[in-house]
């Protein structure tokens, strides 16, 4: 039996999508995929046969939770690790590629205890706790944020670029709270929708699964004709039809915009651990090519002042031409090294 590159680490959109961007460059080779029964894991990779096993442990995060709740979360984590050892010998995995996240502990920690190369990409400019311990132990360490990685550029899926245009002018605004939604950019989509439908703009409006029903309602109301979803496994299909976005600045979020040319006011999620969705977007503002607004100072007459100010021309054009493909090839590279 050929030996196979194990992936682990999700959670969130951000982790998973660079799952699904560096394992659609390892079509060929046998692939397995460890995640967590909790998160958005199994919406992304349970029917994804590309991986020719899927596991879904029983790990939960530690973090902002109690005394006990801790206790218990990390019980479950030390039993999910031993169900991971069993998993990496018999799958013969030849190396573990992890994304970071809670559900990567598990098949990250039995990586260690087999011996058995673990490669980490951390994608936040501030790394995660798990990551940060980690690092230390593994073979080789990623990031887009980091001098002294192996590979610079970002995993983004080949799509995003393929997609990419310069805007020119305004003619549409995408929101984009995530698959779950962010009550503060959805409170400021329906502050803006009138105005925005008066410019004669089209809104396009990733409101969240949970939120669809109320943002729906909101727009049937008020006579507007929003493109509205909430779940999507083809965000570059939405990104390529808008010239302006406002979104949180989760870390593949905020390079599928860039690599796309999309100008963006990004809103960062406030409680991000280490305020790292902040310290992302940073680096792109400071170079000219966004925007940041703190959540707490989020208001419609400044996102439109903004909007209005902007050369939506030469930030696009900066985007596309700072940032490069190729970064999932070069990881997928790495990894298809240890078979």
């Amino acid at each position: 039996m050929k030996g196979s590159i194990v992936f682990t680490g999700g959670g969130t959109g951000g982790h998973l999508a660079i799952v699904r961007a560096v394992g659609r460059e390892l079509e060929d080779e046998r692939k397995i995929y460890i995640g967590s029964i909790s998160g958005q894991d199994r919406k992304w990779f349970a029917d994804d046969e590309s991986f020719e096993e899927r596991h879904f442990l029983g790990s939960r995060g530690v973090v902002d939770k109690g005394f006990f709740g801790k206790l218990w979360a990390l019980s479950r984590i030390s039993l999910s690790v031993l169900e991971a050892v069993s998993i990496l010998r018999r799958c013969e995995a030849r190396v573990v590629f992890s994304v970071g996240g809670y559900s990567s502990a598990p098949a990250s920690f039995a990586a260690l205890m087999l011996g058995i190369p673990l490669v980490i990409h951390e994608q936040n400019a501030v790394s995660g706790r798990l990551n940060s311990f980690l690092r230390r132990y593994a073979k080789i360490f990623i990031s887009s944020y980091d001098d002294e990685s192996p590979v610079a550029s970002y995993p983004v899926e080949s799509l995003f670029f393929e997609e990419a245009r310069e805007r020119r002018e305004l003619e549409s605004v995408i929101f984009l709270g995530g698959s779950q939604g962010a009550e503060a950019i959805n409170r400021l989509a329906m502050e803006m929708a009138q105005k925005l439908e008066r410019r004669g703009l089209k809104i396009i409006h990733q409101a969240g699964e949970r939120n669809l029903s109320t943002m729906r309602r909101f727009y049937e109301e008020k006579g507007i004709n929003a493109e509205l979803f909430g779940f999507s496994d083809n965000i570059a299909s939405y990104m390529k039809r808008a010239d302006f976005a406002i979104a949180r600045a989760g870390a593949s979020t905020l390079w599928e915009l860039a690599a796309n040319g999309l100008p963006t006011l990004f809103v960062p999620y406030p409680y991000a651990a280490g305020d790292h969705q902040y310290a992302n977007a940073k680096a792109l503002a400071q170079r000219g090519m966004a925007w940041i607004v703190r959540e707490s100072e989020l208001d419609s007459d400044k996102v439109f002042e903004i909007i209005d100010s902007a050369n939506l021309s030469a930030v696009s054009r900066a985007l596309k031409d700072s940032v490069r493909g190729g970064g999932a090839a070069k990881i997928a590279g790495i990894l298809r090294s240890f078979l």
